[in-house]
């Protein structure tokens, strides 16, 4: 078991290693000038040649990259001797654990890793994420929530109505929601529920969980605005679950133990609760902890439309302002989450099943 963990892990790092690489590469390709991002348009040369140098811009390619490469590491080497390098061998800085001198140019140091700052705000990126990557965990899990149980019911439902209107009506709508991209969605859905129908509604386009009053005396919950952007973001979830639950339910609903349980002379509603419902829900399971991690991936766009200020809505607004280390630095987290996620789903699966660590 150790051995499929570590192989696993390995295989993890090598996939955060070729995005960082592979993102990297592509914001260096794009024209534009980091120093004059961070200045401003109207500086002179001289200011803008002593940025380029402090920013390590006057480097080739490949030293920016080493440079990067070694600032995310948690284990990097450094040279005391160098200005730019207090930042790592400060102990108040960064998170630093420990630092170990090989000699006077030569230091090991173990760290948190550095995602450089934002070319727009100042503040490093790690501060950044710190704000705004708990908003995009609420709406992931409470749409996941919304998903299961909604799709769960709906699923259940239309097994127990299989061939009516009712069936059919579901599995047109979770037809629909499978094939509906949540870009659209959240457009289509924003534009209906806020905007045309929003006297009746009282639900707002835009909005985050937590929010200063009008007089600003404070922070208020509106969990109003949770609503549309959970909508959008868990209705393919949503559609999978209903399909998932639906022939889980009909393949259950076959199988003797039913109709033995039926023939004890056990209620509808005891046969379906305890027996039928219970030995339908592994598929779902299954679905469920793998669409968590595509949550990830929907969300970003999402939360740019609703204006909700999580780690979609910040990466957006980076790639406008081509604020380069916030853009990478997003697309690195949101990687790790995919992959632990991922990894977390491949360890529980060998669990369940040992023939999955055997291959």
């Amino acid at each position: 078991m150790l051995q499929f963990v570590a192989k696993k892990l390995f295989y993890s790092l090598l996939i955060v290693w070729g995005v960082v690489t592979l993102v990297f590469i592509l914001f260096n390709l794009i024209p534009g000038d980091p120093a004059r991002m961070v200045m401003g348009q109207r500086t002179d040369e001289a200011s803008l040649a002593a940025v380029r140098k402090d920013m390590g811009l006057d480097k080739p390619l490949f030293a920016q990259y080493l440079k990067y490469i070694n600032d995310l590491s948690p284990i990097s080497v450094h040279n005391p001797t160098n200005p730019s390098s207090y930042i790592y061998l400060n102990h108040n800085d960064y998170s630093v654990g420990a630092s170990i001198y090989f000699s006077n140019k030569r230091v090991l140091v173990f760290k948190a890793p550095y995602l450089r700052k934002s070319y727009q705000s100042g503040k490093t990126v790690t501060a950044t994420i710190a704000e705004t990557l708990p908003n995009t965990f609420i709406l992931a899990i409470v749409s996941m929530v919304f998903a299961t149980v909604v799709g769960i019911a709906f699923g259940v439902i239309s097994a127990l109505t299989k061939d009516s209107w009712i069936d059919r009506t579901l599995l047109v709508l979770s037809a629909f929601g499978m094939s509906l991209p949540s870009f659209f969605a959240a457009i289509l859905f924003g534009w209906l529920f806020a905007f045309v129908l929003g006297d009746f509604t009282g639900l707002n386009l835009t909005g985050n969980l937590w929010e200063i009053d009008d007089f600003g005396e404070g922070m208020h919950l509106h969990l109003k605005n949770i609503i549309l952007p959970t909508i959008t973001l868990g209705i393919r979830p949503l559609a999978v679950v209903t399909q998932l639950a639906r022939g889980s339910m009909l393949e259950v609903l076959s199988q003797d133990f039913i109709r033995t349980a039926k023939a004890k002379g056990l209620s509808f509603p005891k046969v379906i609760w305890r027996h039928a419902l219970k030995n339908s829900l592994n598929p779902v399971v299954s679905a469920i902890s793998g669409w968590f991690a595509s949550l990830m991936a929907g969300v970003i766009f999402i939360e740019y439309i609703f204006g909700w200020k999580g780690m979609g809505y910040v990466m957006v607004s980076a790639l406008n302002s081509f604020d380069v280390p916030l853009v990478i630095g997003a697309v690195i987290v949101f990687s790790v989450v995919f992959i632990i996620v991922n990894l977390l789903v491949d360890i529980l699966y060998s669990f369940l099943d040992p023939r999955i660590r055997l291959n």
